[in-house]
């Protein structure tokens, strides 16, 4: 199996102050296969179980390998991920209810054509790194339950300063020899994209984008993509797990997420669910 990191353009400021990409990221497929699925929100804490009913595990395959990612349930048949986890797979087995990552109350497996990928998703920038995926409908109950969109009037908002939690499965350090058997959570606070584009550059960082400090190395990482990013105060979703930097999860440099503010309106288009 494969890890699954997305890495951040490295980004340099000219002397006339156009901002271009020097460096680049990578993709999951295309990293070294390794004998585990790695992943991680690096320090996080063990959840509870029940404690993220909303939170789904996603397992993809295509004819080049398979790879993992998170999502987000948003209506008992839609669960909401990045694009760059949709993008070239031809199926995804999709986890709900799970704290044990191997260990989920209900399975689907879908196929590519239940993939809804934002037609405009750009991976040389980074652009609408949105997708949703179409599973059978799914019963709620103590384990399984979706998680609120935000309000389109929060769409001016920045939530600089607001705390915010991410989750996921895996690896719990950058050291760490074996895959972490339960979810993952960490909070983090969100920063305000001015900021972000301190050190990823204007050209990546956009009104569509979401940034959270990373203090002390705890930040998401392998795996975590396409995973929620929810407010503490209100519970309900903001983010999509998209990006971080090159410089390693660890590094101490923003966490990059798909506003999910910006898309409310396309979601509704795909989905006909009401924000």
């Amino acid at each position: 199996m494969k890890v699954f990191v997305v890495l951040a353009l490295a980004i340099a400021t000219a002397s006339a102050g156009t901002i271009l990409p020097e460096g680049k990221f990578m993709q999951p497929r295309f990293l070294p296969e390794i004998l585990e699925v790695e992943g991680r929100i690096t320090n996080g804490k063990d959840a509870a179980e029940g404690q993220f009913p909303y939170q789904v595990g996603l397992s993809f395959s295509s004819p080049s390998g398979g790879w993992w990612c998170g999502g987000s349930l948003i209506d008992n048949n839609w669960v909401l991920t990045a694009a760059h986890c949709t993008n070239g797979a031809s199926s995804a087995t999709v986890y709900l209810g799970a704290t044990v990552r191997t260990s989920p109350k209900v399975t689907y497996t879908v196929a590519s054509s239940e993939f809804r990928q934002h037609s405009g998703y750009n991976s040389i920038v980074l652009r609408n790194d949105i997708s949703l995926i179409k599973i059978p409908s799914v019963t709620y109950t103590a384990y399984i339950k979706k998680i609120e969109l935000p309000a389109i009037s929060s769409s001016y908002s920045t939530y600089a300063g607001d705390m915010a939690i991410a989750s996921g499965w895996g690896l719990v350090s950058d050291s760490a020899t074996a895959v972490a058997s339960k979810l993952q959570y960490a909070p983090m606070e969100v920063i305000t994209n001015s900021v972000c584009a301190n050190t990823y550059g204007s050209l990546i960082i956009t009104s569509k984008n979401i940034c959270t400090a990373t203090p002390s190395g705890t930040s998401t990482c392998s795996g975590d993509s396409g995973g929620p990013l929810a407010l503490v105060n209100s519970g309900k979703l903001i983010g999509v797990t998209s990006f971080v930097s090159s410089a390693g999860c660890q590094s101490g440099a923003p966490a990059g997420f798909v506003r999910v503010t910006s898309y409310l309106d396309w979601i509704k288009e795909n989905t006909g669910i009401a924000y």
